[in-house]
């Protein structure tokens, strides 16, 4: 069992050039686990049934099929493995610690083996440049026990506020969760009309945009910005979007990325970082919806207090 630590800092630190090795590796490595989750779940609108899910210890497949039997596998970044667990009580462990995504990739289906679950995966990572094959994949091997944990604690604090946040909306809206291709957490809005088709986009990307959506999220720092970011998009973007007017002060419309961001320290370094995350949210939210004339109306909870 492990020993209860203090109370860490809500929104800690996250220097990019800190823990930028250990976010690739950690990055294929909920790869990994999100590819089993998605050969074992039935496909659910918006690819919802793919993603992971903040826990009390890391990030959760939750429960999933395997004939007969339920599996679960979390990332504890408290204790700091990979956890297995059966619904008929058998449990396995992977430990996190400096090791290639290689060798992580052998002893998770190892373990699945073990355990009587075999599961196979296309083992090409997506959403990155120059991917390698997970079993190939000697190049990314770090792992600081210390900014996994850091990262979960953002994580974290920001699912709170998102549930927050998503608790106003009575419309069709995803859960709050983590995307292992892109890497980041997401809560999306829905207008409940259908969105101009994309015949020119692949299959996953159509039916992630099938209809017309607000999303807010957080990366930790990988892509072009080059640090963590809360982020808010409408697709299709109306006309106007950039110009709106949003909050707080230091929230901005990157041109570049066609998105509005508030960077992560400026949310963590703020008077009360809930309630500068929740105003990004609300105001990028209004902005969209109010240009694309959304039925705010019929979708809306009145916020009360």
């Amino acid at each position: 069992m492990s020993t209860p630590a203090t109370q860490p800092d809500p929104w800690p630190a996250l220097p990019p050039e800190e823990w930028e090795d250990t976010r690739a590796t950690l990055h294929m490595w909920t790869q990994i686990v999100g590819k089993i989750r998605l050969v074992q779940t039935p496909l659910v609108n918006h690819w919802w049934n793919v993603p992971l899910y903040v826990s009390a210890r890391g990030l959760t497949t939750t429960a999933m099929p395997h004939r007969s039997t339920f599996f679960e596998m979390e990332f504890d970044f408290i204790d700091h493995n990979l956890v297995i667990r059966c619904s008929d009580g058998a449990m396995r462990l992977v430990r996190l610690s400096p090791k290639s995504v290689a060798t992580f990739y052998q002893e998770t289906m190892a373990a699945l083996d073990d355990l009587g679950l075999p599961v196979r995966i296309w083992t090409m990572p997506v959403e990155i440049p120059d991917p390698i094959p997970f079993e190939e994949d000697d190049q990314h091997k770090s792992y600081d026990p210390e900014y996994a944990n850091r990262c979960w604690q953002i994580l974290r604090h920001s699912d709170r506020v998102m549930q927050n946040f998503r608790s106003r909306f009575i419309g069709k809206c995803s859960p709050v969760h983590f995307f292992w291709g892109s890497f980041d957490m997401a809560v999306t809005r829905f207008s409940g009309r259908p969105a101009p088709p994309r015949p020119e986009a692949d299959p996953i990307t159509r039916e992630a945009y099938s209809h017309e959506v607000i999303s807010h999220g957080w990366w930790p720092g990988q892509g072009p910005l080059g640090k963590p970011a809360f982020y808010s998009y409408t697709a299709p973007a109306p006309d106007g979007l950039a110009e709106a007017r949003i909050r707080p002060a230091n929230a901005f419309y990157s041109t570049d990325m066609s998105e509005f961001l508030l960077l992560y320290d400026d949310v963590r370094t703020a008077a009360d970082p809930d309630d500068a995350l929740m105003e990004f949210m609300q105001s990028t939210y209004e902005a969209g919806a109010n240009l694309a004339n959304w039925p705010r109306a019929e979708l809306e909870r009145a916020i009360t207090g």
